[in-house]
């Protein structure tokens, strides 16, 4: 795959809207509904969506960032904020590792292997070895 840009597996994820505002999460899904590549349908539990997509198409961040700035309200309690920025840096360092080029893990060894070889250190001999000891 060398430098290009890779696929990531599929992310399903719960989003929860804050109950105050009233049925939210049934007016989030008709908007999100038929969106090309994010799957979504109703939560097991009152006030939620289930979201599946892929981090190489969509975030979790920019998908609530979207609703957002739509008017919804997503549950902002001190669990529903850690588990979200948890996710966020996740997706992020997931991108970032996507948009790497694959290691050749043999190729770094063989670096590693070299410059060890080359370094000064106490685990060399110098003496030839037709006259080192025999034991």
């Amino acid at each position: 795959m060398g430098g290009a840009l890779r696929r990531a597996a599929a992310r399903e994820r719960t989003l929860h809207f804050d109950p105050a505002w009233g049925d939210q999460a049934s007016e989030a899904l008709q908007l999100l509904d038929g969106i090309e590549r994010l799957e979504v349908h109703s939560g097991r539990r009152p006030n939620t969506l289930c979201i599946i997509y892929s981090v190489s198409d969509y975030t979790l961040q920019g998908i609530e960032a979207a609703l957002m700035s739509q008017g919804f309200h997503l549950e902002n309690s001190l669990l529903r904020r850690i588990c979200r920025l948890i996710s966020y840096f996740g997706e992020e360092t997931e991108l970032r590792n996507l948009a790497m080029p694959e290691r050749l893990l043999k190729k770094s060894n063989e670096i590693y292997s070299k410059a060890w070889e080359q370094h000064p250190h106490g685990d060399h001999d110098d003496t030839p070895p037709d006259l080192r000891e025999q034991k």
